[in-house]
């Protein structure tokens, strides 16, 4: 088993139970104890956990990971860019899958100005509140357990329903793009539903702010050839734009 495939499950553990043991990870694994201990170390790191004696506690807050409303805070003059450029590939009366980011809270400010009719599939309960005055929007909320902190519906719930419908096109905003690494992104709970959003749709547009390139976060969402096209901002470096570029990959900053 690979390192990042342990950082997942240890997520996926702590945040169901809160805790987990090193004993429990050894024999779940069948890795040493030294391998256990720098898994923790490195997920203590990166702010997701907090090492105590014999094992972990889950570290709700990471480093990387700012609450909802802080992070609309960050970088918002680029992702109202980022959304005016997203609402051009949109069109009156199409599908739209929507994970809970900032980001896509922009997108949704802005296609409200554009569009009269359009459904919205998304697991946001702050984008739904802000398409409330949509009459002719059809907004379908995915179901599911209530993350507090992030305005969101998660689990297994979510995941089922999503299962029955087809998209015509994603936006998903991730936190890291990275040409060996692909899409990542830092929230264990919204991985899944930024991968089956991502399934079940025509068309896959990410979201990623100039300060997302060349930066690597802890969970992979997917690779950048299961993606149709980026949008990011005009701030992008220009010899990161064209690295990305010369690669193949799409993007769009103006």
């Amino acid at each position: 088993m690979l390192a990042q495939e342990r950082y997942e499950q240890i997520l996926s553990i702590l945040n169901s139970e809160g805790s987990v043991k090193v004993s429990k990870l050894t024999k779940l694994f069948n890795v040493s104890i030294e391998t256990i201990r720098r898994d923790l170390e490195y997920l203590e790191k990166e702010g997701h956990l907090e090492r105590v004696y014999g094992g972990a506690v889950l570290n709700k807050v990471g480093n990387n990971q700012l609450k909802f409303e802080n992070r609309e805070k960050e970088f918002t003059n680029e992702k109202i860019e980022v959304a005016n450029i997203a609402a051009r590939y949109v069109a009156e009366g199409q599908s739209l899958a929507m994970d809970a980011s900032t980001t896509n809270l922009e997108i949704a400010k802005v296609l409200k100005t554009k569009f009269k009719k359009l459904t919205i599939l998304t697991n946001s309960l702050a984008i739904a509140n802000e398409l409330l005055d949509m009459d002719k929007y059809t907004i379908i909320l995915t179901g599911g357990v209530l993350k507090n902190d992030e305005f969101s519906l998660v689990g297994d719930i979510t995941l089922k329903y999503i299962e029955n419908f087809n998209i015509n096109t994603a936006f998903i905003s991730v936190s890291g793009v990275s040409l060996k690494e692909g899409l990542t992104d830092f929230i264990f709970e919204h991985l899944q539903i930024q991968k089956k959003f991502i399934e079940i749709s025509q068309n896959v547009i990410v979201l990623a702010d100039s300060s997302k390139f060349d930066s690597v976060s802890l969970l992979k969402v997917c690779n950048l050839d299961e993606v149709n096209m980026i949008i990011t901002d005009s701030k992008i470096k220009k010899n990161v734009l064209e690295k990305y570029l010369n690669s193949g990959i799409e993007i769009v900053n103006q």
